[in-house]
């Protein structure tokens, strides 16, 4: 797995359906990002609930899955970042990443913790909320990072793995568990 893309978000108001929505969701790639313990530096983080933090410093969106959704959405603005992802990684696969692996990344170390969950932003995002069910339905749904040790990240940087964690579940699990949880 390799880095294809890294991106950061300014925080935008929107107007969403008549109503000013704030949101850190629209990304962008930039040459380099600096990862701190909680977060991206210069990356918006608006809601601090579910977005940053130690579990969820960084999130990671497979390139791969970029296809399947450009097919299902034609008419959205592809560009990496576009599911507010920091990482844009080739080949990134939730059925085979498990919770607490750990990686090296540029000079950085990080550790996976769990599945992100989708939120009206995707939506927003997308321009429309029937992003959501298929997201929910699909194992597409992306990698949080912890960071272990602070560094930086350009694209071309591979994610060697350097801690195994073969009998935790993997992202895939944890994320079907969530949908059922939830009751989506």
């Amino acid at each position: 797995m390799k880095v294809v893309a890294v991106c950061i978000g300014e925080k935008k108001l929107i107007n969403w359906k008549g109503k000013i929505v704030e949101t850190g969701i629209f990304k962008y790639p930039v040459k380099e990002i600096e990862l701190d313990f909680e977060e991206v530096v210069s990356d918006a983080i608006v809601n601090r609930k579910h977005h940053g933090g130690i579990e969820q410093a960084v999130y990671a969106y497979g390139e791969n899955h970029y296809g399947y959704w450009k097919e299902k959405y034609p008419n959205a603005d592809f560009d990496f970042g576009m599911f507010g992802e920091n990482l844009t990684i080739s080949d990134l696969d939730e059925t085979q990443i498990h919770s607490g692996e750990q990686y090296k990344l540029g000079t950085a170390i990080i550790e996976v913790t769990k599945p992100r969950d989708p939120c009206m932003k995707l939506g927003v995002r997308f321009g429309t909320q029937d992003i959501l069910k298929p997201f929910w339905n699909s194992t597409m749904c992306g990698v949080y990072f912890k960071v272990l040790q602070k560094g930086k990240v350009r694209p071309g940087d591979e994610l060697i793995l350097i801690k195994s964690s073969e009998t935790r579940p993997t992202i895939a699990e944890m994320y079907n568990e969530n949908r059922i949880k939830k009751g989506q």
